[in-house]
């Protein structure tokens, strides 16, 4: 494929996951707005339950296809989407989207400084986490203490995210289309549907509430899902994580406009320290050279 249809497929991904980021954004601030009425199991399967009528039309899975070997990695995704929604939601509620998000995005850094063993990727790992040191200590915040509970939900929301983006683009090159994603959603939604039927409560629903649930939905899972793969065909791993690295201030911009955070001075700079570090420690790094055979791959994709 000629080098000027690649440089266009590449551009289309980028611009299609910088549109992602906006919209899971704005998404989970739409969830920091109903999580106290409802819950986060009901909204992360409320989110579910929009990613499988949205993917399920499209791929219904053929009993003789679903095999453990060819699907696990999707499998493991359905696992890893329950857990990384249900605990970055509940870090939401806890923390606030801004601190919430920032915190997470240590899983995709790690992805591009786990091989990495360049001096200035342990600085820049150092300054990540200085950064988000001094957005959970003691004054950071307007409020008294930041809620350990919460960070450590974060934390575990980030590594759930780190193996989202390795299980992804595994299954975006091992299985065709949206049947990946139709299997992993299907996954998701049964782990979480039986918590939330059990926390549900029926007298707090309302039209303005169903209208936040499918919002969350649309917004935070089946429209950037469906496109991760589509994305994740396109670029690579190491510039999903560059753009991702504009999530903390698109967060925080939609934790303001939306749910009314403020943030101190102290908390912008972490954020700001944090996204710049993740952006040095990224946009530095050198791809391997591709061979002609995933060259060829990349263009019949």
């Amino acid at each position: 494929m000629p080098d000027a249809s690649l440089r266009r497929r590449r551009f289309a991904g980028a611009a299609t996951q910088l549109g992602t980021e906006v919209s899971i954004n704005f998404g989970s601030s739409l969830a920091g707005l109903v999580i106290p009425v409802v819950g986060s199991f009901v909204v992360v399967a409320a989110r579910q339950i929009v990613m499988v009528a949205a993917v399920l039309p499209f791929y219904r899975p053929k009993r003789a296809e679903l095999t453990s070997a060819r699907l696990w990695p999707a499998l493991a995704l359905g696992v890893v989407l329950a857990v990384m929604n249900l605990t970055f939601y509940e870090s939401v509620h806890l923390l606030g989207l801004g601190i919430a998000a920032t915190i997470e995005f240590l899983g995709p850094l790690a992805i591009a400084l786990l091989t990495s063993r360049r001096p200035l990727d342990v600085v820049c790992a150092l300054a990540a986490g200085a950064g988000v040191v001094l957005l959970i200590a003691p004054g950071a915040s307007d409020a008294s203490a930041i809620d350990p509970w919460g960070v450590a939900l974060a934390l575990t929301a980030a590594a759930a995210w780190a193996g989202y983006i390795v299980l992804t683009r595994r299954v975006a090159i091992g299985l065709p289309g949206l049947e990946g994603l139709t299997v992993a959603s299907i996954v998701s939604l049964a782990l979480l549907l039986p918590f939330a039927i059990a926390t549900f409560d029926a007298g707090v629903i309302d039209w303005r509430i169903v209208g936040l649930l499918a919002g969350v939905g649309v917004l935070s899972s089946a429209l950037p899902y469906s496109l991760d793969t589509y994305i994740l065909r396109r670029i690579s791993p190491r510039l999903y994580a560059i753009i991702t690295s504009f999530g903390p201030v698109i967060a925080a911009i939609f934790g303001w406009l939306v749910l009314g955070e403020t943030f101190t001075l102290t908390e912008a700079i972490a954020i700001g320290v944090v996204c710049g570090a993740a952006g040095t420690a990224i946009a530095t790094q050198r791809e391997r050279p591709k061979s002609d055979l995933e060259q060829t791959a990349e263009g019949m994709a």
